[in-house]
């Protein structure tokens, strides 16, 4: 058993501290983002806040959610603590993703790149699901904002780009990439350390809920898993007198967990990551007697959990690790005298700890034995018997030699398979793909590093590696043909031949199957084989790209080291260094062709917007089977797709059963250089924000190491296009006089006013316009068109009237439907073969009351001084009875008139009365008519005030020597 078995993990001995991740900065090719993440991550002081910045892609996957449990009933757990879950809280699983995007308040194309904020943002939410990790988004810009409050513009597209990422205010930040950076970056850091708190708060109320459903029978690991939890995250998020208080608790769980030889290790392993934690907390807190005191309180309950016998020096390492620990978890600034007398004691029993374990493992074997045990060994491989040993009795060599050869010639399997992963074997293997991902027209490379640390040189006949796509096992074969004896030979020349030492690096290539686009190709198994067949064959096995049990610990230790590494010549490397990269992805070839988008933004609702594609193919060959795949990108809002349809037919206006996305359409054929446009009809039937793709595959040929592949490449172009409303259409009753309506009259003829206001930012043209009435609406004039083939420039507004008249309701009737307006139009710009489109107003209702009295006026429309004005009125009984009716004329300064000024009629049910006067104007100008007044003695709440609304109050009067004037045109 190693010694460093026993080092803690870094995760445990690294300070916690909150982490964020940074996206939407490209560190390595734009000099503005790598100056802003120099600003977070460079020269930080100890007075700056403790935040561990990583930076991701946008697209990242972050570690999965599980499903939250709503019960521990039937949960049985495994052990104390997953091995990476500080790991994941530290590195993994940020408190914070914060989307770095660079828009300016003044940006021309702010809705298109607000769109474009927005999908970042939720494609990170997507990222995220199932976590309460917070999102912010940064601006950065190039100009120095303004106070808060002087810049409307700003306030403006703030709150709606929090509206559109489905942010709080909070959370939008604005970067200005100006000469005091460092500075907007501090202030930055503090705002998200204030997220950051916020998450490990919630963090540790979840898991503190979790309480609630355990209980101390058969749940006593997770009291310890929860307890730990809490101090862990209390301390990610600073407050370390909470994680020294929670550790302390977690420490005196631990040992009151029932222990027994298969678990004791496990909580021996915990209490020291517990104890080193509560030690490291104490020292920083400057209380280094507390810390002592724990540390022999650790040693006191620890040093009996011995476990069996047998591993009674595994038990002796672990606890000489303890002391070394604990001068680990110090800190430079205790200088007390009694705590370095303290700390010299515990010194000192690590010292005889360790001379304890290093009489126990002094008994490994010499260099001569292991040559001789390596010798024989081949021996045994090669059907031969081994050499004794020295000092071995004669005639107990005699003996075991006759068994050896009884055992030889006995038949059976000549074949041993042993998988060396869980041990430390005496070949160690290392297998790496050179990229993360290759094109499919790429060969695919990879390097099998192997070294021995056996004594002497040794010879394998067979390296081959496995795949999980069986076809690519055959070119990744190494072989070489030997007599049995050269086994132990070294020769330069042998293919598989590994000097003790020294690592060999064996290189392959195969080319990738179109098929497998897209697809992972991973290493699943590399084979040594020691041996033929004619013999015995001893077949050393690695899962996946190699390792084994002590390739973890090399690497820790390589992290770890701050050591200078020494030059090696060119064609060695130094092993600790390597990584596996057990795995590749093959994508597709990088494709030759050009797709561009041509379209006149906004779409405007229900029109037929033709989004115009451009494809040109850089090929130096035909592309064949050019397919197009156009429409609204997947993934977006269910209602965005059921309110968007896509043809390519632009005669004819989409329905309902018409898709969201056009999948493989064939173009043919493209030949180099050839151009291809191919028109797209989308019809968006509500407002809002799409984002539309279109992708274009056709498949090539391409050689590859000697070898013809047909690939099939690829190239989407996706744009953002909004949605808005072509107008917006008013509707108002009026009078005859043109005064406003809230309710109209039965039988009393009113008005009817659209009026269309253009929202477009292109021209429209109305082609016509219809009113569809409901059944209890009757026109008085004929119903026709005055907006016929109206061009409507953006903010024009084009009105119609119409003169209608409701006939009597029944009682207990409120509104009355009026019924439909019907606008056809289309953009000016359109071609002639677009469709028309339809939209329909429905109309509102109207409230319609009966009058008792209908009074009409017939006069001219102006009358001239001193000359006579004759005005007719008409009185007419709307209802089933007499009335009695008392009218009255009161003179007007501009007017005298002859009539009678005050009478009384009587008029039957349904029939109408006329009265005739003569007006005399005196004045010019716009006068005031004399006021007729009527009362109704049945009613005597019928005012005077309803009948102004049917009858005119004023008349304009022209003086008589117009008359010459205005007769000479």
């Amino acid at each position: 058993m190693s010694p460093t078995q026993w080092d803690f993990p870094v995760e445990l001995c690294c300070r916690p501290m909150a982490f964020v991740t940074l996206t939407g900065l490209d560190v390595v090719y734009n000099a503005v983002h790598r100056a802003v993440w120099d600003a977070f991550c460079a020269n930080r002081r100890a007075d700056r806040v403790p935040i561990s910045f990583k930076v991701l892609p946008g697209d990242h996957e972050y570690p999965k959610c599980r499903t939250k449990r709503t019960s521990y009933e039937w949960y049985i757990p495994k052990g104390i603590l997953k091995t990476g879950w500080m790991n994941k809280h530290l590195n993994l699983v940020p408190a914070l993703v914060v989307v770095f995007y660079e828009l300016d308040w003044d940006e021309q194309q702010w809705k298109e790149k607000q769109s474009e904020c927005a999908t970042r943002v939720e494609i990170v939410r997507q990222s995220l699901q199932g976590r309460n990790t917070k999102v912010a988004v940064v601006l950065i810009q190039k100009k120095t904002p303004l106070p808060p409050g002087e810049d409307v513009i700003a306030s403006e597209r703030a709150a709606a780009l929090c509206n559109a990422c489905d942010l709080s205010g909070k959370s939008l930040f604005v970067l200005p990439h100006t000469d005091h950076l460092v500075g907007y970056i501090i202030r930055l850091e503090n705002a998200f350390y204030e997220h950051a708190q916020t998450y490990y708060y919630t963090e540790i109320r979840r898991v503190k809920s979790h309480k609630e459903f355990l209980n101390k029978t058969t749940h006593q690991l997770l009291f310890v898993r929860h307890q730990f939890k809490i101090a862990f995250f209390s301390e990610l998020k600073q407050d370390t007198q909470n994680a020294l208080k929670n550790y302390r608790t977690a420490y005196n769980l631990v040992h009151e967990l029932r222990a027994h030889e298969t678990n004791m290790l496990e909580i021996k392993t915990m209490a020291g990551f517990i104890n080193y934690k509560i030690c490291r907390l104490c020292f920083q807190h400057n209380t280094p007697l507390d810390a002592i005191a724990q540390f022999r309180k650790h040693i006191d309950l620890c040093k009996k959990k011995i476990g069996s016998a047998e591993l009674a020096f595994e038990h002796a390492a672990w606890m000489s690790k303890q002391y070394v620990f604990l001068v680990a978890s110090t800190t430079p600034n205790h200088s007390a005298c009694t705590y370095k007398q303290k700390l010299h004691e515990t010194i000192g029993n690590a010292w005889r700890a360790n001379c304890a374990l290093h009489r126990i493992l002094s008994s490994t074997l010499k260099e001569d034995q292991k040559s001789r045990i390596e010798k024989n060994l081949i021996k045994v491989l090669m059907n031969e018997s081994p050499d004794p040993e020295p000092d071995c009795d004669a005639s107990a060599v005699k003996a075991s030699q006759k068994l050896w050869t009884d055992r030889v010639s006995l038949a059976g399997s000549n074949i041993f398979t042993i998988e060396v992963q869980d041990f430390v074997p005496f070949v160690q293997c290392k297998a790496k793909f050179l990229a993360p991902s290759f094109h499919v027209d790429v060969p695919v490379e990879f390097d099998v590093y192997l070294k021995a640390d056996c004594p002497h040189p040794i010879r394998f006949s067979k390296l081959c590696v496995g795949f999980n796509n069986q076809e690519y096992n055959q070119y990744c074969v190494v072989e070489e043909a030997y007599q049995k004896s050269d086994v132990l030979e070294y020769s330069s020349q042998g293919p598989v031949c590994l000097v003790p030492g020294k690592t060999r690096k064996f290189t392959f290539k195969f080319v990738a199957k179109s098929e497998d686009v897209g697809k992972k190709i991973e290493i699943t198994s590399v084979d040594l084989i020691l041996g033929t067949e004619t013999g015995r064959c001893v077949i050393l096995n690695w899962r996946g790209g190699g390792g084994d049990a002590a390739s973890s610990q090399e690497a820790l230790q390589a992290a770890r080291s701050f050591k200078r590494k020494p030059k090696l010549p060119d064609n060695e490397v130094h092993w600790d260094s390597l990584t596996i990269q057990a795995n590749t992805m093959i994508i597709s070839r990088v494709p030759n062709i050009s797709v561009q988008l041509q379209h006149e933004p906004p779409a405007l609702t229900n029109e037929m917007y033709c989004l115009i594609v451009t494809v040109q193919s850089h090929e130096k060959t035909v592309a064949k089977d050019v397919k197009l795949t156009a429409g609204l990108k997947p993934g977006q809002d269910a209602n965005l797709t059921q309110k968007t349809h896509v043809t390519l037919n632009g005669t004819e206006i989409c329905d309902d059963s018409y898709p969201a996305l056009l999948p493989d359409i064939p173009v043919g054929d493209l030949q180099p250089g050839e151009k291809l446009e191919k028109a797209v009809y989308i019809r968006c039937g509500t407002v809002g924000t799409r984002m539309f793709l279109v992708y274009v595959s056709y498949l090539i040929s391409a050689t590859v190491e000697e070898k013809e592949i047909i690939c099939k490449c690829h190239r989407d172009e996706t744009v953002t296009i909004e949605t808005v409303f072509p107008f917006d259409v008013a509707v108002k009753f009026v009078s005859s006089k043109f005064e406003h309506l809230d309710r109209v009259f039965a039988d009393i003829p009113f008005l009817l006013m659209t009026d269309i206001l253009s929202a477009s930012p292109w021209a429209l043209t109305i082609i016509t316009s219809q009113l569809q009435l409901s059944a209890s609406m009757v026109p008085v004039d004929q119903l026709e068109s005055y907006v016929e083939n109206v061009v409507l420039q953006t903010g024009e507004s084009a009105s119609e009237c119409f003169c209608l008249r409701c006939p009597p309701v029944t009682n207990g009737q409120s509104g009355v439907a009026t019924g439909r307006y019907v606008i056809s139009w289309k953009r000016s710009s359109a071609v002639e073969s677009v469709p028309v489109i339809c939209t329909v107003i429905t109309l509102p209702h109207v409230i319609v009351e009966s009058i008792p009295l209908h009074v009409n006026a017939d006069l001219p429309s102006f009358g001239r001084v001193r000359e006579s004005l004759p005005v007719r009125y008409h009185l007419q009984n709307k209802t089933s009875l007499v009335q009695d009716v008392e009218i009255s004329v009161e003179p007007s300064d501009a007017f005298m008139f002859s009539g009678l000024k005050q009478m009384r009629l009587r008029i039957l049910p349904g029939t109408q009365q006329e009265m005739l006067y003569n007006f005399y104007p005196l004045m010019a100008g716009y006068q005031q008519l004399p006021s007729l007044n009527i009362i109704l003695l049945r009613i005597p709440n019928f005012t005077n005030q309803l009948l102004r609304r049917f009858i005119p109050t004023h008349i304009f009067v022209k003086l008589l020597l117009e008359i010459e004037d205005l007769s000479t045109y």
